[in-house]
């Protein structure tokens, strides 16, 4: 059974509400409805139903299972307005109102509410946006200031701790992330395989050096992240700074690593010391190692926020979305 298979099987045991803002986007009323067709979730639709109908009575598609947010019913929105401002402070009523108006917003207004469990967008919206809209709005984990992504590549032919499967990040967000940021990667990420994957994290901080055997200020920033890390949360097994060789490669990592180490030629989470490095890693694997890739999972929010490509088809969109549901099974964000 492949990775989305399983995961989607755990979806169908407890279906959340996801809702999209997006709804005069083709692709998203057919995610929608293959939301509805797995029995994996309820989508809540944000804008007018008659005319979201409508539209979808043109794709074949039966919106009956959907559920509609209408922002441009006052009523509706005084009612959002009400209830949010009743629970939380941090937003006016005058703010709601006036956030609420825009889709991506309203999503997150909804989600933060309670009126829905997850959001996903993307099609329209920038990445920027859609960060912009979950930050300001959802707010962040406890203890985290930074956003960042995480991917999962099935590798044929590799052969780790977790079969063909490595997670990786941050391959979409932080361009130069310090070591503050580093930091929170790492945790971040330790807490997605956790809770998505059921896996124990084994977290390798990349890098061109393995254990000094280079010196620069760039390595200087990973030690130091490594560091955080360890202050933070003492009981997550993570090492470096590591080549990805000694990192993956229980041959090579004997060989290099002189120490005892949790992670070294047996990590299951890789850390990218850039957005260089992430991208470019990334593509060579997908290119190179014919590796499947799902996600980019969006990490550090309070409550499970997917951002969708906007070119994506309607299978990478679903493997997203399978993941949400999964992450929002837990409740807010671990």
């Amino acid at each position: 059974m492949s990775l989305l298979e399983t995961l989607e099987q755990k979806a169908r045991l407890h279906p959340k509400r996801v809702v999209f803002p997006e709804c005069d986007n083709e692709m998203i009323l057919k995610a929608a409805a293959e939301v509805v067709a797995r029995k994996i979730g309820h989508p809540v639709l944000i804008g007018n139903s008659e005319s979201i109908s409508a539209r979808a009575v043109e794709l074949g598609i039966s919106t009956e299972a959907f559920s509609f947010f209408n922002n441009s019913n006052e009523q509706q929105l005084e009612e959002l307005a009400d209830e949010y401002t009743a629970r939380f402070d941090e937003l006016s009523r005058k703010a709601v109102l006036r956030k609420a108006k825009d889709p991506v917003n309203c999503a997150m207004l909804l989600v933060k509410a309670g009126r829905a469990d997850c959001a996903a967008a993307g099609r329209e919206y920038t990445t920027a946006e859609v960060i912009v809209a979950a930050q300001s709005i959802i707010g962040m984990q406890e203890s985290f200031s930074s956003i960042s992504s995480l991917g999962i590549v099935n590798v044929p032919g590799f052969e780790g701790p977790e079969g063909q499967l490595l997670a990786i990040a941050d391959c979409a967000v932080n361009a130069a992330p310090d070591a503050d940021e580093l930091a929170d990667i790492a945790i971040s990420s330790g807490h997605t395989v956790e809770t998505l994957l059921g896996w124990e994290p084994r977290i390798a901080m990349l890098s061109f050096s393995t254990c000094g055997s280079t010196e620069h200020e760039s390595i200087d920033v990973i030690r130091k992240a490594i560091d955080i890390v360890h202050g933070r949360v003492p009981d997550l097994k993570i090492d470096g700074e590591f080549q990805l060789d000694a990192a993956i490669s229980p041959g090579v990592a004997a060989n290099k690593v002189k120490r005892e180490s949790d992670v070294a030629g047996k990590a299951n989470v890789l850390i990218f010391p850039n957005l260089h490095a992430g991208n470019i890693g990334v593509k060579l694997i997908q290119l190179f190692g014919k590796a499947d890739a799902y996600g980019p999972v969006l990490q550090g929010f309070a409550q499970p926020i997917c951002d969708f490509s906007r070119s994506a088809p309607l299978s990478e969109m679903m493997g997203n979305i399978i993941m949400l549901i999964v992450r929002a099974q837990h409740g807010k964000e671990l």
